[in-house]
């Protein structure tokens, strides 16, 4: 029998002791300043996809049978005996510290530093795994309608599948040019403030102008923490695995204060059903 995953601090900030086989050209680098993505058909080595996604499907085998806070249902409350809709795990370096000692990470973090410039970081990652014929979208959202608002951020993210990411099975989709606006408005998905996930208010933007970007296995979309994004259904016969790190090189009170009323709903609606249990 394998033993369970145990929870470690991971220090994402390391520096990787393994040199970057893949960058970006260029012309990538530019696509990526102008549009606030960009789509590459390799950021591994081949061989280490099948590594990866062992991790990965052993990581959300395990979870099933935890209680961790970072195991949860991005679509809504997990809850004993409910199906998860979209399982998600924060920090999956925790329970997988090896997944930051692979080429795939020491890629990644050379192209975050690429994008965002010498003190760019990687300050964490996550992974997405949505089930084979689920009809849950991944909602169209900005990252950082989740982050403090009253802090200021040069930010971005790397999503990494491990199959084949098709408009079938659920492919990230963007809206280019979409990181040079503000945060527009969000709600909790469905309007269910007990939900974690968020998903721009209905009527709050045109999303007419978005991309599709189909992928090769151990292929990325590299999007800033701005860009308007959505993945579909998996509506294939497979589980669709992604693994998400997020970095940056900036983080410093913004000058003009801002406030996020979705968070502010969840928050309240967080404490208030803590209240009710105690």
């Amino acid at each position: 029998m394998q033993t369970p995953a145990v929870s470690v601090t991971p220090d994402y900030h390391a520096a990787p002791k393994l040199e970057p086989t893949h960058a970006l050209t260029a012309a990538q680098v530019a696509f990526y300043h102008e549009h606030g993505y960009v789509a590459i058909d390799a950021i591994m080595p081949v061989e280490e996809i099948a590594v990866v996604r062992a991790i990965y499907d052993r990581l959300f085998t395990e979870a099933e049978a935890r209680s961790d806070a970072d195991f949860y249902d991005l679509n809504g409350a997990r809850e004993a005996g409910k199906k998860v809709s979209i399982p998600q795990i924060l920090s999956p370096a925790k329970y997988a510290p090896e997944l930051l000692a692979t080429q795939l990470v020491a890629n990644i973090k050379a192209i975050m530093r690429q994008l965002h410039g010498p003190d760019a970081n990687m300050m964490g990652d996550h992974a997405i795994n949505k089930p084979p014929h689920n009809a849950a979208a991944t909602p169209w959202h900005q990252d950082e309608a989740y982050w403090n608002p009253a802090v200021e951020y040069s930010s971005l993210s790397i999503w990494v599948p491990l199959q084949p990411a098709t408009r079938q099975n659920g492919c990230m989709h963007f809206v280019p040019g979409s990181h040079r606006i503000e945060i527009v408005s969000h709600r909790p998905i469905g309007d269910n403030p007990l939900t974690p996930g968020l998903e721009v208010e209905p009527g709050a933007f045109d999303f007419s102008s978005a991309i599709a970007c189909e992928l090769p296995a151990g292929g990325a979309t590299i999007h800033h923490g701005r860009t308007l994004h959505y993945t579909p259904p998996n509506n294939s016969e497979d589980y669709r695995r992604a693994y998400i790190a997020m970095g940056s090189a900036l983080e410093r009170p913004r000058a003009v204060p801002r406030k996020f009323p979705w968070q502010e709903r969840q928050r309240a609606a967080r404490e208030a059903a803590k209240a009710a249990k105690a």
